[in-house]
């Protein structure tokens, strides 16, 4: 049963935690890219993704995070983010990133306009970030890997603006 997360707040899904599983794809590092998104809560869930003419796999499984959050109509809520990227896990659950807030990304970090607005996002929830293993059994991050190269492939590309303008294109 798939329904919109518009109905998050319902009393019949107290209790039930939320999961979101998120992966990102590049065709060549840079090159045309793509996220994909599954947000599970109960029986309900939605599915997201998008794609950009010229960014990284590191933005595209970043962003998948990023737009997994933002479609959430209800602050403070708990999730656990299941993803592939070690990049991401660690950034966060290891707090790379706020050792890199605190020097402003020196030393040639990468992606800060997409860390910085994953933090002021991530301050409105509870998460917790597991990794798994990309491309094994694991139905839901395949089905992520699906959506993102999907969308990697597709027409109409959007521009990664951030990528784009720190790379001088």
């Amino acid at each position: 049963m798939k329904e919109d997360l518009k109905t998050i707040h319902s009393s019949n899904l107290v209790g039930h935690p939320l999961k979101i599983y998120t992966d990102g794809s590049s065709r060549g590092n840079p090159g045309p890219g793509g996220f994909g998104a599954i947000l599970l809560w109960g029986e309900m869930q939605k599915e997201l993704s998008g794609g950009y003419r010229l960014t990284t796999n590191n933005r595209m499984e970043l962003l998948a995070v990023i737009k997994a959050l933002e479609s959430l109509k209800k602050n403070q809520i708990s999730a656990t983010i299941y993803t592939d990227s070690q990049y991401i896990v660690n950034s966060v659950e290891k707090k790379w990133l706020d050792k890199w807030i605190k020097t402003d990304f020196k030393g040639g970090k990468k992606n800060k306009d997409l860390w910085l607005h994953y933090h002021s996002l991530s301050k409105q929830f509870k998460l917790r970030f597991v990794w798994v293993k990309g491309h094994a059994d694991n139905k839901w991050n395949n089905r992520c890997d699906e959506l993102a190269t999907a969308a990697a492939d597709g027409k109409d590309l959007k521009i990664d603006e951030g990528y784009e303008s720190e790379n001088g294109y």
